[in-house]
């Protein structure tokens, strides 16, 4: 297509140089004629200003501004000066002077809505545009400063992200008389900048549009003969006059024609819709300018009123026009009015742009207009930007009115929305283009966007250009049509690019108010706009639902628009939500703030009561699922490493029997034998330390005491309990010294003991079935406990748990008699059961490993060797002591290494979370254990505390390590900030490290006190999913941080193999860690229900390579790199990096997910989301979260996680689960156990606050 040109601007004789020169022409020959009358809510004239009034005010306005206004003695204001004029729509008459008292000046005025609060939708943005224009001074009404809120000097608050200004009130009474020498310079026309013209982006961001004085008058010039204004009309105006068609066509063009505006407020609209009409009856005004939204309301409200006529319009200006809906308005509106004198050629519907001005008008045709067009054009040939005619019986199709002729001394282009500025095809919908000299010159202070806005240079397919004046881009989508009409099917703003198919924000907004629109939602209250998730462009609808509104009602009218906007655009709807009546922000004058919405939607902020997501429908791009590739032999495998240079994965601690040390409890292959020996030789040295909530000592136990307490039990054991060799003995005691002594008491009497966690009184429900479960499970002949949980364990809230008559005997250990025994038991070999491991897996599977006595030896024999323990040093330890290596570093450690354990039960730092930590810093250790969830408490609970801290002498310089007991992946997030946090209180950054254990062996890794710090690497967590290593540098995208789990320990070997194939594999490649070593378990005493699946736990052997040596199976992924740290050795050190358990994953599209690493990325993505946990359910990802923050915010948090794990994980979200804080179920490591909240969910147990099924 080619430039389509508007009519030539016509000479006219007189013509004023200048806006300014009219005003002055009409102030001093024509100073009584009626130039703006105000009206209030009622409707009542309350103020005419004349053409001689609004001349003198703008003067004396003009004259305070230049000469009475001063900071340290400079005049504040010079010529050029932007200020901001801050007025009610209800007074036009101040805005009028303050507006032309500026051009008066020389000073550029900024024009702004009234900010009323300090939160005002967009007004952060708006104080940004103050700030990069350079505004100090805001001219403002008495009213209206007093009505803006105050700080308490009783100065007006300085609004969020605004700059420091001077309000100024030009109310008459703070005006000067200009000096009689005084004369404003009304000087012609020229380039500068007259005023500045407010926009907001599809962003957000708030733009300032320059206007120069020559654009402000050759546009009035245009207007002037496109409307043929002439002389003294009355023109009714409804828009707001501050901006756009309201400010050109009200404020200056009406000015340079000398006419009379009624000025119809927005509030007395609110009140009463046909005023508007009312006003053009009473003042035969010739000419109107509305939207559609007027011409809407008017209708609702017509039919009280017989009376109006409006014969006397000779335009009907509709400012938007452009919008697809407006053309139902007019219809409708020419159907009531036209037999109230109502003539159909005189509705003119314009379009404009900020940009551009006034883009086109149509004319009626006793002003030399076409005969008015329609255009039906198929709605699915619209998305791929092209044009086809359709017919009006089908719902698909977008029925759109001309928006009239080009603008006189305007030429016009349509060109392509992206890339090069080529001339569309007649065909084609593309940016309408205008060059004229009436258009805004500049974005201020931006010229890059400018220069790509307003200088635009269009060319022709081949490339040649098409004029040599720049373009301006009005950023309305369109076309021309029969008769040189310009048609408008949309704006750039509102374009939604859906897989590469373009939809109008605008059509699918007419489209969801066409299903049943007054019943359900507010006409005009509802949103669309788009949001980028996974690379593309995805559908977001937000509507306000009417206070009746049922949740019934609401999902049906939810699933209706979606069917609605499925057939009629071809394109799913991502995400539909319903907020209460009246939340959405408002725009300045009624409407929606489309960008806020956004914003709102995107920090989870909305709060909507009701929420459709269809991730499954419409997110069409996910990387195809994951083709499992047939298997690769073991050996083929082995073979590709050699070729490739690859070591095979495998690595050991330091080997124990080169070790030579002085270890004197070497020479006992039993620990009974240890404690005896230590009873002898050096009874008095303390082993123990227990300490109470306040810190204090609550009990020790030296060598002899332990002893003698020992022998009491074993004595009671076999007399009072009747127990033989081999019966087994339930310990059920709180964390303490009792249950050292009854376990050492169990040994020699030969019996084996089980350490379980005692029920919780305050909930009894569920902690004593596990403890049932444990003592059902071990084969328990005999309870050992105290009196008070004997009592609790025979109580009646206990029988409304378990069957308490099934419990074995119970036996008190409080006061047992003093009795020896009368021999100590021997075990006849050294792999005898010397006890029993139980725990819960973090899948919920209670799994109970048997551990000899030579295990149990060999076991503290590692640990003293790894962290240096002699019967001099003292190490403080706050972890669980029922299970894995908590248990042992709590029970077993301080006998073999005769070393003094400070005991700190973690439940005492629920009352003193500073417990731990003030006892390392008192008894100034070297060592310390914990465990995650004490970590966690000190971090939570102490963060803002250092200072107090330090000020109590907490000093934590004497720590060389402090060690997570973990059988997970490494917390990075967690160790580090625990770190940073207590690095004021001394704590070495190095100290910090983790601990690897697991079933098969409980004490794999631990970083100790000599070698090298533990090594931190990133992975790419994409190819993690593939069950791939691929090493990136930090802060790469997808990368994830892994820290190595402490060193191995003495006399322990690790190899990685292959999950299938069980062969070995390289270097760097990641499989299942398979150990060997002397502290093995020696195997499961049962896994409750699953004895056949796990008997190769124990026992398995490589199917390649070294096929000899038996192997335990972790059941964790994990793998070895050698780094480039020497060990104690001298030997390059092997770091060990292990990446989730096998059970944990989640098999998804093919691929391995770490449910650890869906989880963290949902934590991020709302401040209110305190934890999270994921598991599958028939094929469905499932996502809970805990929410901590108001309910409101509950549904927030669905689109947000939606987002999240489609974003970083590619993956869709089947069912969003919204709980209370304290629901996720979390075991004594710290871990979540997602199998019991996957079976409470099942079971309708959770109790949330809102369940989204995603669709």
């Amino acid at each position: 297509m080619a430039v389509l040109k508007g009519e030539p601007l016509g000479v006219v004789t007189n013509w004023p140089p200048s806006l300014l020169a009219a005003l002055q022409r009409w102030g001093t020959t024509q100073p009584k004629a009626p130039c703006l009358t105000a009206l209030d809510t009622t409707g009542k004239p309350i103020y005419t200003l004349t053409y001689g009034k609004l001349w003198s005010r703008s003067l004396k306005l003009a004259y305070t501004l230049l000469n009475r206004l001063t900071s340290k003695n400079e005049p504040l204001l010079k010529p050029g000066d932007r200020v901001a004029l801050v007025f009610p729509n209800s007074d036009p008459v101040m805005f009028m002077v303050a507006f032309y008292g500026c051009l008066l000046a020389e000073l550029i005025p900024v024009p702004i809505e009234v900010p009323l609060t300090r939160k005002d939708a967009g007004s952060q943005q708006i104080g940004f545009l103050l700030g990069s224009c350079g505004v100090t001074l805001a001219l403002t009404t008495d009213a209206c400063q007093k009505g803006l809120p105050k700080a308490q000097t009783g100065e007006v608050v300085t609004f969020k992200g605004w700059p420091r200004l001077i309000w100024f009130v030009i109310d008459g009474k703070h005006l000067a008389k200009p000096a009689k020498d005084w004369h404003p310079q009304v000087q012609d026309a020229s380039a500068d900048i007259a005023y500045i013209e407010y926009k907001t982006s599809k962003e957000g961001s708030t733009m300032g549009i320059t206007v120069s004085h020559a654009s402000m008058l050759a546009h009035c010039h245009a207007l002037t003969q496109a409307c043929s204004y002439s002389e003294a009309e009355t023109l009714t105006n409804v828009l707001d006059f501050k901006r756009d068609a309201g400010l050109w066509h009200g404020v200056l063009t009406s000015v340079m024609n000398r006419m009379h505006v009624i000025s119809i407020p927005y509030a007395l609209m609110k009140v009463n819709p046909l005023s508007w009409i009312q006003k053009v009856c009473s003042y035969k005004a010739r000419v109107a300018v509305v939207k559609s939204r007027d011409m809407h309301w008017s209708l609702l409200a017509q039919r009280d009123q017989r009376d109006v006529s409006l014969s006397s319009l000779r335009m009907l200006i509709v400012a938007d026009g452009a919008n697809p809906w407006s053309i139902s308005s007019c219809d409708a509106f020419l159907n009531v009015f036209q037999s109230r004198g109502l003539k159909p050629e005189v509705i003119c519907p314009c379009a404009s742009s900020s940009e551009a001005l006034t883009v086109a008008i149509r004319r009626p045709p006793d002003l030399g207009g076409p005969p008015p067009g329609k255009a039906v054009l198929s709605m699915n040939c619209l998305s791929y930007s092209v044009i086809r005619v359709d017919t009006e019986e089908k719902l698909s199709v977008l029925t759109v009115q001309d928006v009239g002729q080009v603008m006189p001394g305007a030429n016009v282009c349509v060109v392509k929305v992206d890339g090069t500025p080529h001339l569309c095809k007649t065909d084609e919908v593309g940016e309408i283009c205008v060059n004229s000299g009436a258009t805004g010159t500049a974005y201020y202070g931006l010229l890059g966007i400018t220069k790509n806005v307003f200088e635009t240079i269009p060319v022709t397919a081949t490339g040649v250009v098409v004029s040599d004046q720049p373009f301006t881009r009005t950023g309305l989508l369109g076309f021309v049509g029969l008769d040189n009409l310009v048609f408008v099917v949309g704006k750039l703003d509102g374009l939604m690019t859906v897989s590469g198919r373009r939809h109008s924000a605008d059509d699918v907004v007419a489209t969801a108010l066409a299903v049943e629109p007054m019943k359900f939602v507010y006409r005009g209250r509802i949103a669309v706009f788009s949001v980028t998730v996974l690379h593309d462009d995805r559908i977001v609808l937000v509507a306000e639902q009417r206070p009746d509104a049922s949740e019934e009602d609401s999902f049906q009218w939810m699933s209706r628009v979606l069917q609605a906007i499925d057939s009629i655009h071809q394109v799913g709807v991502y995400c539909l939500a319903l907020v209460p009546a009246n939340t959405l922000p408002k725009a300045p004058l009624g409407g929606i703030h489309i960008s806020e919405t956004k914003q709102r939607f995107l920090e989870g902020a909305l709060h909507p009561c009701n929420v459709l997501m269809c991730p499954h429908t419409c997110v069409t791009n996910l990387p195809k699922p994951r083709q499992k590739q047939p298997d690769v032999g073991p050996a083929s495998m082995i073979v590709g490493n050699l070729v490739a240079g690859k070591r095979i994965a495998q690595a050991s601690g330091r080997d124990v029997t080169q070790l030579e040390d002085n270890d004197q409890a070497r020479k006992f292959l039993y620990l009974a034998d240890v404690l005896q020996w230590r009873a002898q030789t050096t009874p008095d040295h303390p082993l123990f330390l227990l300490l109470n909530s306040k810190g204090t000592v609550a009990s020790t136990a030296s060598c002899i005491q332990l002893h003698k307490k020992a022998e009491r039990v074993a004595a009671a054991l076999t007399e009072k309990g009747r127990l033989n060799v081999g019966d087994h003995v339930a310990l059920v005691y709180p964390p303490g010294i009792d249950l050292i002594a009854t376990f050492y008491g169990c040994l020699y009497a030969g019996c084996i003991p089980i350490t379980v966690r005692p029920p919780h009184p305050q909930n009894l429900a569920t902690t004593l079935p596990t403890v049932k479960m444990i003592v059902e499970v071990s084969k328990s002949a005999c309870i050992l406990t105290t009196q008070a949980i004997m009592k609790l364990l025979k109580s009646k809230e206990a029988a409304t748990a378990v069957d308490i008559k099934t419990w074995p005997t119970i036996l008190d250990t409080d006061d047992i008699p003093k009795k020896k025994v009368a021999t100590i038991f021997r075990p006849p070999s050294p792999d005898m059961l010397a006890y029993l491991d139980f725990s819960v897996s973090t899948t919920g599977i209670l799994a109970g490993v048997k551990m000899s006595h030579a295990a149990t030896s060999a076991l503290c024999r590692s640990i003293k060797l790894q962290c240096e323990l002699y019967p001099s040093r003292q190490i403080a330890i706050c972890l669980d002591p029922y299970c894995g290596l908590g248990f042992a570093l709590w029970c077993l450690c301080s006998v073999y290494s005769g070393h003094q354990s400070i005991l700190v039960p973690p439940l005492e730092l629920e009352s003193n979370v500073s417990l731990w930590l003030s006892a390392v810093s008192q008894y100034k250790v070297r060592v310390t254990f914990c465990s995650y969830s004490v970590m966690e408490m000190c971090t939570k609970g102490l963060g803002t505390q250092t200072d107090v801290l330090r000020m109590k002498g907490v000093n934590l310089s004497c720590v060389r390590t402090c060690m997570v007991v973990a059988e997970e992946r490494p917390r990075i997030a967690l160790t580090q900030s625990f770190s940073k946090l207590f690095k004021d209180l001394g704590l070495s950054a190095r100290a910090v490290s983790t601990t690897f254990g697991c079933r098969v062996n409980v004490a794999i890794c631990l970083q100790g006190t000599a070698g090298p710090d533990p090594t931190t690497v990133y992975v790419d967590m994409r190819a993690l999913r593939h069950d791939r290593v691929r090493l990136v540098e930090r802060g790469s995208p997808h990368s994830l941080p892994l820290m190595e789990s402490g060193k191995i320990l003495p006399g322990v070997k690790v190899i990685i193999a292959h999950t299938e194939t069980k062969g070995p594999l390289g270097d760097s490649h990641l499989g299942e860690i398979w150990v060997s070593s002397p502290h093995n378990a020696t195997g499961y005493y049962t896994v409750y229900g699953e004895e056949a699946l796990h008997a190769d736990h124990f026992s398995a052997r490589l199917s390649f390579g070294d096929t000899q040596t038996i192997w335990a199976r972790t059941g964790y992924l994990g793998f070895l790199r050698r780094t480039e740290l020497t060990d104690a050795s001298g030997e390059r050190h092997d770091a060990l990096y292990v990446v989730g358990s096998l059970d944990e994953t989640l098999e998804l599209r093919g691929m391995r997910y770490h449910p650890i690493d869906i989880e963290t990325s949902v934590i991020r993505a709302h401040k209110s989301i305190a934890e999270c946990a994921v598991f599958t359910w028939t094929n469905l990802l499932v996502v809970v979260v805990e929410l901590e923050g108001s309910e409101q915010e509950a549904l927030d948090l669905v689109a947000l996680v939606t987002n999240v794990v489609l974003e970083e994980h590619y993956l869709i979200v089947g069912v969003v689960v919204i709980v209370d804080p304290g629901v996720i179920p979390i075991n004594s490591r710290g871990e979540k156990q997602r199998m019991h909240l996957r079976d409470g969910f099942l079971a309708d147990q959770l109790d949330p606050i809102y369940v989204a099924y995603n669709m």
